[in-house]
């Protein structure tokens, strides 16, 4: 692994960024990962109707996770939720520069699909009380 990208996932984990909660979210979701124990959750606060002016994580897990969820709300911040729906697996192995095997993929992916989840209940949400 470069050794930039190791720096700055320890750094990430270490030092999060965007890492709390909210007063008043727009949108909020939390979701596990069983099977190494992994917590995420997600909260946004829009303005606009769709853009996230901004985001945090809370929870716990391993590096991977943390770093990954840390980032990735820095990433989202700014960005409308149609951009984040676009954001793919591809998308979080860019941001984190690494190979992953597949176990360590879907602690890294599980921030960006607690964000997309919040995403699809609270347009759900917006579309059932037109």
């Amino acid at each position: 692994m470069p050794d930039i990208y190791q720096k700055q996932i320890i750094d990430h984990f270490k030092y999060p960024r965007k890492r709390g909660r909210l007063d008043a979210p727009d949108l909020a979701y939390e979701d596990d990962n069983p099977l190494c124990g992994d917590r995420v959750r997600v909260e946004m606060c829009l303005m606009d109707g769709d853009r996230v002016c901004d985001a945090r994580f809370d929870g716990g897990g391993c590096a991977i996770c943390c770093a990954c969820a840390s980032m990735l709300m820095e990433q989202i911040t700014g960005k409308r939720l149609p951009e984040i729906f676009q954001m793919d697996t591809d998308y979080i192995r860019d941001l984190l520069g690494i190979q992953l095997s597949p176990i360590r993929l879907k602690c890294a992916l599980l921030p960006l699909m607690v964000a997309k989840a919040a995403i699809a209940q609270h347009l759900k949400t917006v579309t059932s009380d037109e």
